[in-house]
C-alpha cells in the first residue's frame, strides 16, 4: 500500500506542475488585462509549480499545506484584487480548486500512511 500512496502523491504533484504552468500562461493564453489580473496569475502560477517540483524533488509535508495556501488564495484571489466576473475569474477559481484539493488529498495520503524517516527491513 505505501508504493500506492507514493504514486498517487507524485501524480498529484505532476498535476500541480501542470496547473501552476497554466495559471502562469494563462495571461497570454486567455488575453487577461495587464496589470494586478496578469501579474496574480504569473506569480501564483509559479509558486504553484516550483512547489510542485520541490515536492516532486523531495517531499515534505510543509510543501503541501503551502501550496494549500497558494491554491487557496487562487480561488478567492478574484474576489479579493476586484476582478469578478472574467475569463480570469474562472481560470483562477478553478485552478485554484483544483490546486487547494489536490493538495488536501496528499495531506490525507500522509496522514493515512505517513513517510518512513529510516529504511526498515
Amino acid at each position: 500500500m505505501e508504493n500506492w500512496t507514493w504514486t498517487n502523491a507524485k501524480l498529484c504533484d505532476v498535476a500541480n506542475l501542470v496547473l501552476g504552468a497554466v495559471l502562469f500562461f494563462s495571461p497570454w493564453i486567455f488575453g487577461f488585462d495587464a496589470g494586478k489580473i496578469s501579474q496574480n496569475a504569473s506569480i501564483t502560477g509559479l509558486v504553484i509549480a516550483i512547489l510542485a517540483i520541490a515536492a516532486l524533488a523531495a517531499f515534505a509535508v510543509w510543501e503541501e499545506w503551502l501550496n494549500l495556501i497558494v491554491g487557496l488564495w487562487a480561488l478567492v484571489s478574484p474576489w479579493v484584487l476586484g476582478f469578478q466576473g472574467t475569463t480570469a475569474m474562472t481560470v483562477h477559481v478553478i485552478i485554484g480548486a483544483a490546486v487547494a484539493i489536490l493538495a488536501a488529498i496528499e495531506l490525507w495520503l500522509m496522514s493515512q500512511n505517513p513517510p518512513r524517516l529510516t529504511t526498515g527491513r
